[in-house]
């Protein structure tokens, strides 16, 4: 039975995929297919198009002032990427069926997978019965002796019962109400089912309004949620993927089971061709779809180009950012044969734990104080802005707490003097600020620095690499050195020139080709020819969340003590920064405890590196904000300057432009709308009864 395109997609089930699709009628020319941007906008009667993926491409948006779908007025359209935190309207028409719910509903192994409803009768199970109206999680759909059932559970008492519910259940379920907050993207791809629209409604916008918002300002309605799949597809007669919109004027009909599927050209992702087994390698291969870019070898990667992919395997990258302040970074996968050559960066750090993190026995960790602490016990050092320290090792210390002596985590350090050293105790909840001061002038190879140093670490390009034609990280002003990460990748070479060998990433190359049965020669002499590729800002948290599922995160700092609750921890000296800046460029920095005699030489190097680093030294709301980043391990901002200059005395107000928002800083707002949904929910409650207590 033919149904136009829209329906069909939105009641396709991938796993059903590759299918046949058969063009019935639309609005097109006879024997013609047009292009439009990239998509198929046009389609002759009786076509044949193989589909092998969708995906969505954009959501158009109805502008509506209540939750009823009958009142909507303007249709707006929204990338997928839109800046705002929205809450989902429940749906009010039920499904009829446990298996409705799954063919409409994505129900997943994550949080976002995991919907809930209630059923308006009892449930009656062999050892539960389901109450009307109890909230049912939905937790994953498996197969039980042969029937296909869902894994639910209720929570009773603050206790959770696990229950299966076969397909066969039949009844009358609502959707739950969801007091989440969820990303526009999230939305698209667990919390929209098949078939039906979305209505939800915004709780927090995260960017500022201008023109290119394409909401009113001070917006506050609904919004009733439509996608727009990219349908992708190969067609009988042509050599190309084709890539058609779900909206196109078009019906069409299932045919699969009357064609051979093996007849329509056969496109291989990346992830396809790395899939295979390693003895089908190596492998001749024509390009269907190439990648964008002028780097090579993608540029050479052209559609029709007959290339040999000679074997898969595991290699290693180091994930690198730009210094810089500001949310504009760039990010790079470095390959271990870079050839240029390196320099250190100092390093800032923002605890007295991360002094402790950053230590190494090869070399004495020395700093200098951005900023001032007050130490509450006598038995602790009070810092001010400029004193310098050479970091020695974490032990426990005793103070006086409420009269009595406790026993605490401390980082014993030496402080520098003019002419002497002080061994103080610093405590390991210290909120502070630290900058690394670098005595080490030699240049270091990438292998050297991953060697003999802990990530991360700043470097500078100061030889750059002279096989490259363009080296992109001789242009940065300063590298951080993140992580070492191990990704896949396939070698590639032209077929005329089989030795002439290229890396290519497997899942950051946006690239189809069509094997072909051709023999081919399985040497490759040359060495292997790599780049430094660079990376989106998406790709680079997706690299970094893959790279840590199974590393476990550091220990947080340790808490406080209760003392410190009634005594400010961190005060502004009273002396102005530029008199701090002199005192610095004046430090004795002799780390070997030499008499005075290398001290000029000393301070003619550090006065060199603090003219080349003193760019701004963050402000106390900016700090902890970045600490939080930092202590999640997705580093979005981070510090790579040394001390902040002022011209006056007066605070420096930092504004921030951050336009990636990472999933802590989301989690962060869930928590803070559900607290406050909370407070305004007990508020009256509260009130009532404390005014009932006065009376009494």
């Amino acid at each position: 039975m033919a149904s136009n395109l829209t329906k069909f997609i939105h009641s396709l089930d991938p796993r059903t995929l590759p299918r046949v699709l058969q063009i019935q009628s639309g609005i097109y020319f006879q024997g013609s297919v047009y292009e439009m941007f990239g998509n198929e906008c046009c389609l002759p009667t009786g076509e044949l198009i193989k589909v092998t993926g969708f995906k969505v491409n954009k959501i158009i948006a109805s502008i509506c002032e209540s939750n009823e779908d009958d009142q909507c007025s303007a249709r707006i359209e929204l990338p997928l990427n839109f800046p705002g935190l929205c809450k989902i309207v429940a749906d009010k028409t039920p499904y009829l069926s446990i298996e409705e719910i799954t063919r409409k509903v994505s129900i997943g192994p994550t949080r976002l997978g995991h919907p809930c409803f209630y059923c308006n009768e009892d449930i009656k199970l062999a050892n539960l019965t389901i109450k009307q109206g109890e909230q049912i999680m939905f937790n994953s759909v498996e197969e039980v002796n042969g029937t296909l059932t869902v894994n639910c559970g209720v929570v009773r008492d603050n206790q959770s019962h696990s229950f299966i519910l076969p397909f066969s259940q039949e009844g009358e379920f609502y959707e739950c109400e969801d007091d989440h907050i969820y990303t526009l993207k999230e939305i698209v791809e667990w919390k929209i089912p098949k078939s039906r629209n979305r209505i939800v409604k915004f709780t927090n916008l995260l960017h500022t309004w201008d023109s290119s918002n394409p909401l009113p300002e001070n917006f506050d309605g609904c919004l009733i949620l439509a996608p727009i799949y990219e349908v992708q597809g190969v067609m009988k007669f042509r050599r190309d993927i084709v890539h058609i919109l779900s909206d196109l004027d078009i019906e069409v009909i299932d045919v699969t089971d009357g064609y051979d599927i093996s007849s329509f050209l056969q496109p291989l992702s990346m992830e396809d061709v790395f899939e295979r087994t390693s003895k089908e390698f190596p492998m001749v291969a024509e390009v269907i779809e190439g990648p964008t870019g002028r780097q090579q070898p993608y540029n050479l990667l052209c559609p029709g180009k007959e290339i040999v992919i000679h074997k898969k395997y595991q290699a290693k990258r180091i994930l690198a950012s730009e210094i810089r302040s500001d949310s504009h970074k760039r990010h790079f996968l470095i390959p271990a044969s870079y050839k240029g050559k390196f320099k250190r960066r100092p390093r800032e750090f923002l605890t007295a734990y991360d002094l402790e993190i950053a230590r190494s026995d090869k070399e004495q960790l020395h700093v200098v104080a951005t900023k001032a602490f007050d130490s509450p016990h006598a038995e602790l050092f009070s810092v001010s802005v400029g004193d310098q320290f050479l970091v020695q090792q974490c032990q426990t210390g005793e103070v006086i707490y409420q009269g009595r002596k406790k026993v605490i985590d401390v980082l014993a350090c030496e402080q520098i003097l003019s002419e002497a050293y002080k061994k103080v105790l610093l405590p390991m909840y210290m909120e502070g600020g630290f900058v690394e001061v670098i005595h080490d002038k030699r240049q270091y190879q990438l292998s050297e620095l991953c060697k003999e140093f802990r990530l991360p670490f700043n470097v500078k390009v100061s030889v750059r690499d002279l096989s490259i034609e363009e080296d992109v990280l001789a242009a940065m002003p300063g590298l951080q050195l993140e992580e070492e990460i191990t990704d896949s990748y396939l070698l590639i070479s032209s077929a005329g020139d089989p030795a002439d060998s290229w890396e290519i990433p497997v899942y950051r190359l946006n690239m189809s080709v069509q094997l072909l049965s051709k023999p081919v020669d399985e040497t490759v002499s040359s060495p292997t020819r790599t780049i430094v590729e660079e990376i989106s800002e998406e790709q680079y948290y997706m690299v970094r969340r893959f790279e840590n599922q199974a590393l476990h995160p550091p220990p947080r700092p340790p808490k406080k003590p209760t003392t410190l609750e009634s005594k400010p921890l961190l005060t502004v000296p009273e002396r102005s920064v530029s008199d701090a800046l002199h005192a610095v460029k004046n430090l004795y920095v002799d780390t070997t405890k030499k008499p005075c005699s290398d001290q000029a030489t000393a301070v003619s190097e550090l006065q060199v590196s603090c003219q080349n680093d003193l760019v701004h030294w963050e402000n106390e709301d900016d700090v902890t904000g970045t600490a939080t980043l930092l202590d999640t391990s997705v580093i979005k901002g981070p510090i790579n300057n040394m001390l902040l200059t002022y011209g006056t005395e007066k605070e420096l107000e930092e504004k921030h432009t951050y336009e990636y928002v990472d999933e802590n800083v989301i989690e962060n707002i869930r928590k803070k709308f559900q607290e406050s949904t909370v407070h305004h929910k007990t508020y009256p409650l509260k009130k009532k009864r404390e005014e009932t207590s006065k009376m009494e």
